[in-house]
C-alpha cells in the first residue's frame, strides 16, 4: 500500500509542478489574461482533488469484492495510463478548447485512481 500510494502521489505532485511552470502556455490561449491562464492551469489542478471521495468509495467497493491486491493494480494502471496520456496531449494552439478538456478528464481519471489507491491503503 505504501509503495502504491507513493507512486501515485509522485504522479500527482508531477501533474501540480507541471500546472505551475508549464500548462497555462501550453493549454491555454495565449490572448487570455495571465492570472486567468494561471488561474485556469491551477484548477485543473484542483480538480483532480475533487473526484478522490469517488474514487475511495468505488474501489473501497471493488477492494471489499475482488481483494484490495487487484484493486492496487487497478488503481495504479489508471494513474499511469492518464499521466502518460497527458504527456501526449495536444497544445491549445493545435487543437483550442478540446486541449484542456482532454487535460480535465484525464485529471478526472487521475483523481479517481489515487482516491481508490488512497482509500484501500
Amino acid at each position: 500500500a505504501l509503495a502504491g500510494t507513493s507512486i501515485e502521489w509522485y504522479d500527482f505532485y508531477a501533474f501540480a509542478t507541471a500546472a505551475a511552470i508549464v500548462f497555462d502556455d501550453v493549454f491555454f490561449p495565449a490572448d487570455m489574461p495571465p492570472l486567468l491562464r494561471t488561474l485556469s492551469a491551477f484548477g485543473t489542478f484542483a480538480v483532480g482533488f475533487l473526484l478522490r471521495p469517488l474514487g475511495g468509495i468505488v474501489f473501497g467497493h471493488i477492494g471489499d469484492r475482488v481483494g484490495r491486491k487487484n484493486t492496487l493494480v487497478i488503481t495504479l494502471l489508471m494513474m499511469g495510463i492518464a499521466s502518460f496520456a497527458i504527456g501526449l496531449l495536444p497544445t491549445y494552439a493545435q487543437v483550442g478548447v478540446l486541449a484542456p478538456i482532454l487535460l480535465i478528464i484525464l485529471r478526472l481519471i487521475q483523481g479517481i485512481a489515487i482516491g481508490g489507491e488512497w482509500g484501500g491503503a
